[in-house]
């Protein structure tokens, strides 16, 4: 099956949207599927507001038709409510085509971490945005029981992968002997970073990553280690120079620095909301709690290889097999829709 991939996160950018779409090509190639990619790279752009660094498309439908049409794919999948997203939304309503979406951002949360807009605006955009969609694609329970309460329909799981070969345990203290509590992922204000650089904890800490809030929490926190961005090799050593990684977040959906932290036998200390809920299983990759400090400490004392153990559960292969299924059974429900529509409107035309 090729797949037009419709989305407004997309390399150069740096977070675990993108990541999770890169490994996925790669994936669906393994299998004999093809993933087309529509994004910012595809039109003129501008700079986000509050995240100068990530380009945002400059709508031209004309062109967006163009290049939909001339990839010539069985599927299109909108990964984000950005201009692309909302462009390829267009093209798939004009042309009456189907398509399939996934819910990756809480923007309310975000916006509302910033300006001034109520929760409640942002939700009714991204439900109208995925209304039409023949499947939203979620990647936790947690996060199906939340969207579903707040009117969102047919939404599919879909889970995550982790490289467990890059991201394993390692011989190396790049900090120092410790105790090290480390965060590695975008710095920004959403990401509740100061909850983790506020804590009364023993040794050092370290945020690992860059973003719009960085050099404010440098000049607050100079105690603390900011090594700017890591990938690859480096970001698993970071990983595994840890001895507990530590996730302030309250509004990630996910959370893939989670699992590559326990891909490399690192325990997560976590608040007990949306992702560490789903991903950690408490007392034994981790420890979740509402006291983070208390999380922190209690997680020191975790087997690391029973952490490891708890990140191999979480294919790539088996995510790239689901998000397939969720593709191909939604396009599927679509036309048996259709066939019945059409079957009661010649039934209706017969009787008259």
């Amino acid at each position: 099956m090729r797949i037009l991939l419709a989305t407004d996160a997309w390399s150069p950018q740096i977070n675990g949207v993108v990541r999770t779409y890169q490994r996925l090509a790669h994936e669906l190639r393994l299998i004999g599927s093809e993933l087309v990619v529509l994004g910012p790279q595809n039109f003129r752009c501008v700079p986000c507001p509050s995240y100068p660094e990530i380009g945002l498309a400059i709508p031209d439908q004309r062109r967006c038709t163009e290049l939909i049409e001339a990839a010539r794919v069985d599927a299109i999948h909108v990964a984000t409510e950005g201009p692309v997203g909302w462009m390829a939304r267009a093209y798939c309503k004009r042309r009456r085509r189907p398509f399939t979406t996934s819910f990756h951002t809480r923007f309310a949360d975000y916006v509302s971490a910033r300006w001034p807009v109520p929760e409640s605006w942002v939700y009714a955009i991204q439900r109208r945005f995925h209304r039409r969609s023949a499947g939203v694609m979620v990647a936790t329970e947690s996060l199906a029981a939340d969207l579903s309460r707040r009117g969102f329909e047919r939404l599919l799981p879909w889970t995550r992968g982790v490289d467990t070969t890059l991201f394993r345990p390692r011989r190396v203290r790049l900090f120092g002997a410790g105790p090290v509590f480390l965060y590695a992922g975008r710095v920004a204000v959403e990401k509740n970073i100061e909850a983790f650089l506020r804590l009364d904890l023993p040794g050092i800490k370290v945020v690992v990553g860059d973003g719009p809030q960085l050099a404010e929490l440098e000049a607050r926190y100079p105690s603390a280690i900011f090594t700017g961005v890591r990938e690859g090799e480096g970001l698993a050593d970071c990983y595994a120079s840890a001895d507990v990684f530590v996730f302030p977040s309250l509004t990630d959906t996910f959370g893939m620095v989670m699992l590559e932290a326990m891909a490399s036998g690192v325990p997560v200390a976590a608040f007990p909301a949306i992702g560490p809920r789903d991903l950690v299983t408490d007392g034994v990759s981790g420890v979740l709690a509402n006291d983070l400090r208390e999380a922190a400490l209690a997680a020191r004392g975790l087997d690391r290889a029973g952490v490891r153990d708890a990140a191999l559960a979480f294919t790539w292969e088996a995510a790239a097999k689901i998000f397939l299924a969720n593709i191909e059974g939604a396009l599927a429900q679509v036309r048996q829709r259709d066939i019945v529509a059409r079957g009661i409107s010649m039934g209706r035309a017969r009787a008259v």
